[in-house]
């Protein structure tokens, strides 16, 4: 493994350069609102089949990080730097964003069940793309159903509007209509902020039985929900990646003091 303590205070793990299962990494990354620099300084690996968390103060870049992995401000921001998906740069020109965000899924802050049956919100994405055959439908709602642990609770009410699920069943649907395409990362915003403790909990497990089989990136601002959950994380702060390490380093021997006064809460 490598290190970067350059530039001021900060320290950055690097896996061993012959490791081959790095997901995506960011390379320079910089990313600009207008003319203000809003994110720099973060070059950081996400490693095949772990959770990796990114906490910090509110507006310290964490999720304007986040939301570039997939391209999600492409519309907002002006993003700088590689973005690697399996070795290969997605921003850069003639790169199919679409398939970008098939492959690289985004679950948001708040349950966003669309207007729909819960069938139609999980097959919602493979029905634009032209799949109508029931057979496979009805296969990818039970299999992503279950993998969002949450089919037990819906198997009997799949042609009821989503939008009448409670908040943790909702999110649990929209991972699984993330699911339903196959991505192979998993990109997660806060997911837990709009839940009660009972539906994180159960969120936080569903996370634990993904992540065999997923790469797995969220942002959240509970210390405790990224030090139980993750096996990574990166502390944020003015844009900046401050340091990155196994989670357990993170929370009981930081390498930067700043991130040593935000874990223990004593930051501001």
């Amino acid at each position: 493994m490598q290190f970067d303590t350059n530039n001021h205070e900060r320290f950055i793990y690097h896996f061993d350069p012959e490791e081959n299962d790095i997901d995506m990494q960011t390379k320079d990354l910089e990313i600009y609102y207008g003319k203000n620099l809003a994110m720099h300084h973060a070059d950081i690996q996400f490693k095949k089949n772990t959770i990796t968390a990114l906490i910090g103060p509110s507006g310290s870049g964490k999720s304007t990080f986040l939301r570039s992995l997939n391209r999600m401000n492409d519309d907002v921001a002006t993003v700088k730097g590689e973005i690697l998906y399996k070795g290969v740069n997605i921003n850069q020109p003639g790169i199919d964003v679409y398939e970008v965000r098939r492959r690289i899924g985004m679950v948001f802050q708040r349950p966003n069940p669309f207007a729909k049956s819960i069938y139609d919100n999980v097959t919602f994405a493979l029905q634009r793309r032209g799949i109508h055959d029931k057979k496979v439908l009805d296969e990818v709602v039970e299999t992503t159903l279950k993998q969002a642990a949450v089919w037990d609770q819906v198997k009997d009410s799949l042609h009821k509007s989503a939008q009448s699920l409670s908040g943790g069943q909702a999110q649990r649907v929209c991972i699984a209509r993330a699911l339903a395409v196959k991505p192979d990362v998993l990109l997660l915003d806060e997911p837990a902020s709009a839940l009660d403790p009972v539906s994180t909990s159960q969120l936080e497990q569903t996370l634990r039985e993904l992540k065999p089989n997923y790469t797995i990136i969220i942002v959240t601002h509970n210390m405790q929900q990224a030090a139980r959950l993750s096996d990574y994380t990166v502390f944020f702060n003015l844009g900046e990646a401050i340091e990155y390490n196994k989670t357990r380093k993170i929370f009981t021997r930081p390498k930067i003091k700043l991130t040593d006064d935000y874990v223990s809460g004593n930051f501001g």
